[in-house]
């Protein structure tokens, strides 16, 4: 009986959960040699020993070396467990494209929705540079290249025209790109609550959204700057509005802190309101406030 492609996803999620297993057993010995290592600095550090002698010295050059290397083995396998996270993300994501067509999208309701795109974001693979390395393009704010097409299955900010004439930017999945013709075909991501509604844009009209979170405090540069008018998603909703950055995220597992425009509000602008870095763009659209 041939292996359905549930069950092929399936497998391979094991095999790389297995290996997942392994390397954070592997993480763990190496965090242990790397804390050993600094102890043993501190130690001589602390000595009574005449620090300004050779012997001092070179055994104390001795021991940083040890530790500097113990640091990059224990960097190393963090990097392929990473990788290894990220291609559990990829298949799982390949099997939902696969089969978005065929589940009954009823029995998903605005709670549940609105609490998986928040997984989604707090789950974006994290990039934490090396030394000289800078971020890659949809890493934080850092853009798409300028030809860069979204893959399908890919969520996207997509400005979408409305009965007046004016444009709402929503959150949107793409399906299909037409190199001919240069358009994207998107599914509003309220299909998912049985909304269904199907465009066709330019890719002007189109901007992928990150693909990676940067790590603040590795590439803060790949954040937006404080004070910088930007588009993102306002919590609970699926539409992207013009917001100002109030706070950057101080640690990986940080949100920006944003005032959305908001001419119901006295000051012009909302409360402060988190967002997660995969739902925060730079403002290129022309769109309605909130």
């Amino acid at each position: 009986m041939p292996l359905t492609a549930d069950t092929i996803a399936a497998q391979h999620v094991q095999e790389r959960l297995k290996a997942l297993y392994q390397l954070v057993h592997d993480i763990e010995k190496k965090r242990q040699q790397s804390e050993h290592g600094i102890n043993n600095i501190q130690k001589m550090q602390n000595s009574q020993d005449e620090k300004s002698s050779q012997h001092y010295q070179m055994k104390l050059k001795g021991l940083y070396k040890n530790a500097i290397a113990h640091a990059e083995q224990e960097e190393e396998v963090l990097r392929k467990a990473l990788q290894k996270i990220t291609e559990i993300r990829n298949i799982k994501n390949e099997r939902r494209i696969q089969t978005r067509h065929t589940i009954n999208k009823d029995t998903i309701r605005r709670g549940p929705w609105m609490k998986m795109l928040l997984s989604s974001a707090q789950t974006l693979p994290l990039f934490v540079s090396k030394i000289g390395e800078k971020p890659p393009p949809l890493c934080g704010a850092v853009p798409a290249d300028p030809n860069y097409v979204a893959k399908v299955g890919d969520m996207v900010a997509a400005l979408v025209k409305v009965a007046d004439g004016d444009g709402d930017c929503i959150l949107a999945e793409v399906v299909s790109y037409n190199h001919t013709t240069n358009k994207y075909e998107v599914d509003d991501i309220l299909e998912e609550q049985n909304q269904k509604e199907r465009h066709t844009l330019s890719k002007r009209r189109v901007i992928p959204l990150p693909l990676m979170r940067a790590n603040p405090e590795t590439d803060s540069s790949a954040l937006f700057p404080l004070g910088t008018v930007v588009m993102a998603l306002y919590p609970q909703t699926t539409c992207f509005y013009k917001a100002i950055v109030n706070k950057q995220p101080a640690t990986h597992m940080d949100e920006y802190v944003l005032l959305f425009e908001d001419p119901s509000y006295a000051e012009g602008y909302s409360d402060p309101l988190c967002v997660a870095q995969r739902y925060v763009i730079a403002l290129k659209l022309k769109t309605k406030q909130a």
